[in-house]
């Protein structure tokens, strides 16, 4: 699967640190109904995301192009 840029809406939390709320493509907005996990690279910030469609996503941010894109995606089994 090749890098997919998304928008990314965020809260900033008191110490200024961006979390997703909702991954928005084309015509869709996803909910982040819970992290799932999240760590650091050298240049990107990763989040594991459960989103409202009950989808499984791997987002990342790029440090320096400050751009998000989507690298995983597991549809729901129900």
């Amino acid at each position: 699967m090749n890098n997919l840029k998304i928008e990314v809406k965020c809260y900033s939390g008191y110490r200024g640190e961006e979390t997703p709320r909702f991954i928005l493509f084309d015509d869709k907005e996803i909910q982040v109904n819970k992290i799932l996990d999240m760590w650091l690279a050298p240049d990107h910030r990763y989040f594991k995301l459960l989103g409202s469609d009950e989808g499984v996503y791997i987002i990342r941010y790029d440090v320096e192009g400050c751009f998000w894109e989507l690298t995983f995606f597991q549809e729901s089994n129900l």
